[in-house]
């Protein structure tokens, strides 16, 4: 296979939605019917072991929540997929912001009971913000949902996006039967496996089949002709140019508890999806059938394989062949570096990649040398549009329990610290050299917390700050000086040496920038960070 039709058979997305939305079962489900395991919670051959493949991680295992993104490959009908698994809970949310950027799409997941949800309508913002396309889901059809047509116009209203209806569900909650398939005519009904663990076994009929009345009752098949020519007549069809720019969302329904939908799902997005698409850099559009490699590091973790105190940084490929061994460039550090030990991932477990195309994702062992946000590149001096660092809103000083931990506590921390869950601030006029932690939501302090216990051997305490808000702060150093003598925030510096203002509320970050018209006050941390 050449290298341009290796490039083309490449899937990249992740999949978001609120939390409790069904997005790990979605993400279970597609491994199963992509026949990347044989029950849905176990990895392939390993008996008795039915936890989710995506939640790896001790934590995520013991609450029943994910933490942390998850990289998941495998290959289905001569297609290489992607599948970036990220954490529906909000307080994780910067992670799953850096994952996006190094998907090709997304397949939103939506309630279908409690329609569009606030982290729902963040996390599409980012998407239409980056223009990334985005593949919908209804899920939880097989309960009580909203009416399909309401679902339409919820979506359309709270997020301006126009969806095409690529198959259409025959009833809901108890009497949810199955789907009709609008580019077939065919209507799929299924059959319940115990527990969704097995895919479902499907019957397939048609609308003009004299035996669907007595299938699905005559009202219901009354119903069902009755919505698909609503549909008609509001005149949306399936446009390739619309959805690639991110204006059109192919629309589907269904249950990933009880396997309802996923096949077509998963069979639909093969043929709609894009395949890797061109990447914004400082030297402009970087093609990914171009020539020489280039890849950016969306993602790092520390402790994958606890007794070897790995550290893996997860590259996006973007253009040129990735191949074991070879050296490349980093525009950040403008040292060379050397990509050796190159492993694809399924959740936890791994495997040699000896080599990768673009849209595929390759974790690195390395020693410290790689950040998130580095670009590596055959040798051409480009940056690739920087991931941000977004405004904390918790923030504590985190100190080892003990004396006798201290050792590992800040072993531990330093390695925690570069995978960008939390932000580390540094106040250069206190007393010692405690950091101040900043983070997006609470339960980031409690994991970084646990892990130090259960990966370092380290308790540690916490001292929660009074501070709700953060903006990075930069102009003339004479306003600056005054700003850090005000008694109504506190001054401090990220690691990388920019100033951060810590507000106790947003009236006082307002007072602030309408007093300092002279500085800049942002949500984000600067790009060229």
């Amino acid at each position: 296979m050449n290298f341009l039709d290796e490039i083309n058979r490449r899937r990249t997305f992740a999949i978001i939605s609120h939390p409790d939305a069904g997005k790990t079962t979605m993400t279970e489900k597609l491994l199963l019917y992509g026949g990347a395991i044989q029950m849905a919670g176990s990895v392939r051959a390993r008996r008795n072991q039915r936890r989710a493949v995506s939640d790896w991680m001790a934590i995520e295992q013991e609450r029943g929540i994910s933490v942390t993104s998850t990289v998941l490959q495998f290959d289905y009908q001569g297609f290489r997929l992607n599948l970036l698994d990220t954490p529906g809970h909000e307080d994780f949310s910067e992670d799953t912001y850096r994952t996006l950027m190094a998907a090709d799409f997304a397949i939103m997941l939506i309630d279908g009971g409690k329609g569009v949800e606030p982290q729902t309508e963040k996390l599409y913002r980012v998407c239409a913000m980056r223009r990334i396309p985005v593949f919908t889901f209804v899920n939880k059809m097989d309960r009580p949902a909203l009416e399909p047509l309401q679902l339409l116009d919820e979506i359309e209203k709270k997020l301006g996006l126009a969806c095409f209806a690529a198959n259409w569900p025959i009833g809901n909650g108890p009497s949810f039967r199955g789907l009709y398939e609008r580019s077939s005519g065919d209507i799929h009904f299924f059959e319940r496996q115990e527990g969704g663990a097995k895919a479902a076994r499907v019957r397939v009929s048609t609308l003009d089949d004299p035996a669907l009345p007595g299938m699905i009752g005559p009202e219901g098949a009354s119903a069902l002709r009755e919505e698909l020519e609503m549909l008609r007549q509001l005149g949306l069809e399936y446009d390739p140019e619309l959805v690639a720019d991110g204006s059109l969302s192919p629309l589907f329904f269904g249950s990933a508890m009880t396997n309802f939908g996923v096949q077509l799902l998963l069979d639909a997005f093969l043929k709609m999806g894009p395949p890797p698409m061109p990447r914004a850099s400082s030297a402009g559009q970087v093609l990914p059938g171009g020539e020489e490699f280039s890849a950016f590091v969306f993602k790092t973790q520390v402790n994958m394989d606890p007794r070897h105190r790995d550290k893996i940084a997860f590259l996006r490929v973007c253009s040129g062949r990735f191949q074991e061994g070879m050296e490349a460039y980093n525009a950040r550090s403008r040292r060379p570096v050397r990509l050796s030990k190159p492993r694809e991932f399924f959740g936890r477990e791994r495997d040699s990649a000896e080599e990768a195309f673009p849209g595929d994702i390759v974790g690195l062992v390395h020693s410290g040398q790689l950040l998130i946000g580095d670009t590596l590149t055959g040798g051409r001096d480009l940056r690739f549009t920087g991931i941000p660092s977004f405004s904390p809103e918790h923030f504590g000083v985190l100190r080892a329990a003990t004396p006798s931990v201290r050792k590992p506590f800040v072993k531990g921390l330093e390695s925690l610290l570069e995978e960008g869950a939390v932000q580390a601030l540094r106040d250069p006029k206190a007393m010692g050299n405690d950091l101040i932690l900043a983070a997006v939501g609470p339960l980031q302090f409690e994991v970084i917390q646990y892990r130090l216990r259960s990966e370092y051997g380290a308790d540690s305490t916490l001292e929660r700050l009074p501070y709700k808000m953060a903006r990075w702060v930069s102009g003339p150093e004479g306003p600056l000086a005054q700003l850090a003598q005000s008694s109504t925030l506190r001054c401090v510096q990220d690691l990388k040496g920019s100033v951060v203002a810590m507000f106790r509320d947003p009236w006082s970050a307002e007072n602030a920038a309408q007093k300092y018209p002279e500085l800049k006050f942002s949500e984000v941390a600067p790009l060229d960070h």
